[in-house]
């Protein structure tokens, strides 16, 4: 390799170290499967590489791998030859905990965003989770920002009822 490419990889390499783990959230709440959502990771990571000329020098390299990882969870799910899914989570399918995080609690969380449509999904881990702005969220989906605000609020409403109880358990 050329002192060019040497360096574009160390500066992926970099990438990879600071967006990692970030990415990797992302990816396990879209999926709900620790091993989907390092699969998911590893893709997206492999599309960045293939364009990393394009995306280095992007206003927000993060939110281009984070729209690519978007696209490609939802291009999978498409996929209706894809009839993987995981029947029961587990602690040991989500991957370690956060200090001062319930297992069990996470296991319940993921277990109900794996019920919302991948859509609806991706909408309440880019606003919520992610903290992004409804227009941010929009921009990223390809979808309108009414569109992230509906999708939004009817997600809501279908994880209520399933998290509440969860709320009620840890906080009595």
């Amino acid at each position: 390799m050329g002192v060019k490419a040497d360096r574009q990889a160390e500066e992926f390499s970099a990438f990879v170290r600071e967006t990692g783990t970030q990415l990797h959230h992302a990816a396990m709440l879209l999926t709900g499967d620790h091993h989907l959502a390092e699969d998911l990771t590893q893709a997206t990571y492999a599309k960045v590489f293939v364009r990393w000329g394009r995306v280095r020098t992007a206003e927000s390299p993060v939110a281009y791998a984070r729209t690519m990882l978007l696209n490609t969870f939802l291009s999978h799910r498409r996929l209706r030859r894809n009839g993987e899914r995981p029947a029961d989570l587990t602690d040991a399918d989500v991957g370690p905990p956060a200090p001062g995080v319930d297992p069990a609690l996470r296991v319940d969380l993921l277990a109900a965003l794996a019920g919302l449509a991948p859509l609806d999904r991706a909408v309440v881990v880019l606003r919520y989770w992610e903290d992004r702005s409804v227009a941010d969220t929009a921009a990223d989906l390809g979808i309108s920002e009414s569109a992230v605000r509906t999708r939004a609020r009817r997600a809501l409403l279908r994880l209520r009822p399933l998290i509440d109880p969860i709320s009620e358990r840890t906080h009595p």
